[in-house]
């Protein structure tokens, strides 16, 4: 006899709040109670699946809303989601003390460790030097913002520092500007023909895969700053791939990026590098987009979710 009394609790908690849910493959979605309850139309990103062996309901909202606050929506505790005793408490790293995360495993599986040190440079030999700016603009093409690379020599390398400035009636002003993906314009025509859209991790990566053949797109201010409004702009989109960093952050903001996509988009891959850091190491190792690898664990579990 098959008595699951956690996801009946679970799911009539959020039929009441959120609705009916609709099958996904083996999860349930619902609109999330936390960032989805706001009475406008949404793609549902909370899942719900029940796990036999550990006979626990799991709530995931894969736009990265916690479980407490969603179950503090919902009226229930930690222990409504399971049939037996549930454990002490999460399986946690060693180094940070933290809940390990689907990102960490990946990490791990890949031989990487979980935090990273920048190295030590020294001093610096010279001042720094504009090496590149990128442009960001509206769908027409009008311009929304910029991003500005500097180099900065030191005595055992080269440190890189990002600023950005907004357009105004004015002209350039320094600060911040909307969260309006890179190169937005071809990333709606790409979309609107059907053609697959890479995400990479900054502007240099995604002018690469632009000079590669590719539709891509990137956000500014670094690997922990992608927004579910750069999401948005990917709506409908037939395939993206993720092409992360080979490192930590990399492999987190992938993770990340994959869970604000779900919904939205027909399917989902998260690919790295064959040779070196990122995807202009692997071009300049002799690759091309056919030879991205699927980064274990990431790619499985999103592309089996978004299909």
């Amino acid at each position: 006899m098959d008595i699951r009394g956690s996801w009946d609790t679970v799911t009539a908690a959020l039929g009441q709040v959120s609705g009916p849910g609709r099958r996904s493959g083996d999860w349930v979605r619902y609109l999330c109670p936390v960032h989805e309850a706001d009475g406008r139309r949404h793609h549902p990103s909370l899942g719900v699946v029940y796990n036999r062996g550990k006979r626990k309901t799991i709530v995931r909202c894969f736009a990265g809303c916690r479980d407490e606050d969603i179950l503090a929506r919902l009226g229930l505790r930690v222990r409504d989601l399971f049939d037996g005793p549930p454990p002490a408490r999460p399986a946690r790293t060693a180094a940070t003390g933290r809940a390990v995360t689907l990102a960490d495993r990946a990490i791990l599986a890949a031989g990487l460790p979980l935090t990273v040190c920048k190295p030590d440079l020294g001093p610096a030999t010279g001042p720094g030097r504009v090496a590149a700016t990128y442009l960001y603009t509206d769908p027409g093409g009008r311009p929304r913002g910029r991003v500005i690379r500097v180099h900065t020599p030191h005595r055992s390398g080269r440190a890189k520092h990002f600023w950005q400035q907004r357009w105004a009636e004015t002209g350039w002003c320094n600060g911040g500007f909307g969260a309006v993906p890179y190169r937005l314009p071809d990333l709606l025509t790409g979309i609107a023909a059907g053609a697959d859209i890479y995400v990479c991790e900054g502007e240099a990566d995604t002018d690469t895969a632009r000079h590669a053949g590719a539709i891509a797109t990137t956000n500014a201010g670094g690997a922990h700053n992608w927004r579910p409004e750069h999401a948005a702009c990917l709506q409908g989109a037939a395939q993206v791939w993720i092409v992360a960093d080979r490192d930590p952050p990399g492999y987190r903001r992938a993770a990340a990026v994959a869970g604000t996509l779900l919904g939205l988009v027909d399917r989902i891959r998260i690919v790295q590098a064959r040779d070196g850091k990122d995807f202009t190491d692997h071009v300049d190792a002799g690759h091309d987009l056919s030879d991205l690898d699927p980064i274990p664990l990431l790619d499985d579990h999103f592309r089996y979710l978004a299909e």
